[in-house]
């Protein structure tokens, strides 16, 4: 039964990035498309989301600038892996928050 990897990247204010990935059971076989239709509708503007609140690692590598930085991670897409799951908990429908 293959997990689910999330990719997502940190660009900081520079344009530099820092690419991650977790890897969430599947336990419920769910497909690459409906999982990517429901957590683009729960990021902010199809693309962004907090890592605290989403419970994901946090990215930021190099210096942070008040001024410029921000806090906000991007999402990249998902993937079928057989790597051993980061997070044993079901990526499942309700795992990510909604945006408000």
């Amino acid at each position: 039964m293959p997990n689910i990897k999330f990719n997502y990247l940190y660009r900081d204010a520079g344009n530099y990035k820092t690419y991650g990935s977790v890897v969430f059971a599947n336990p419920q076989h769910y497909s690459l498309a409906e999982l990517e239709n429901v957590i683009r509708a729960k990021l902010i503007y199809g693309t962004w989301f907090y890592a605290h609140q989403w419970g994901v690692p946090d990215l930021h590598t190099h210096p942070w600038d008040n001024e410029l930085d921000h806090t906000f991670h991007e999402f990249e897409g998902l993937e079928f892996t057989d790597e051993k799951a980061d997070i044993h908990e079901s990526i499942g429908f309700v795992r990510f928050p909604s945006v408000s």
